[in-house]
């Protein structure tokens, strides 16, 4: 836990060394050599593995509703992940998560 009489720069001033210091240790440290096929193959996944993190707690709690969640983003939440799994396109998953919430919240709030 961070003490309140922290300054506010001293905190972003450490957390920059420590986000340059994680890059520097896989950009800078294995730079140029071949990277092995299994972490190849693990790194592919890390969209996948963070786009959920982002996106369900703006879903299951979002700041619009007080935290409660709503049908209106969990409606659009399913119609987005469906239309994504059918079609394979981001492009139109994203088109029809969109229009399923401002419909939603037009006609029911």
């Amino acid at each position: 836990m961070i003490p309140e009489s922290t300054p506010v720069w001293l905190v972003i001033l450490c957390l920059g060394v420590g986000t340059y210091s994680l890059r520097l240790s896989f950009l800078g440290l294995v730079g140029d050599k071949e990277l092995p096929r299994w972490l190849l193959r693990h790194l592919r996944y890390t969209a996948v593995a963070v786009f959920p993190g982002l996106i369900a707690p703006l879903v299951l709690f979002p700041e619009a509703t007080g935290g409660i969640p709503d049908p209106s983003r969990l409606a659009a939440a399913a119609v987005t992940f469906f239309v994504g799994f059918w079609t394979r396109s981001v492009l139109y998953a994203v088109i029809a998560g969109a229009v399923t919430l401002y419909t939603l919240l037009a006609l029911i709030g």
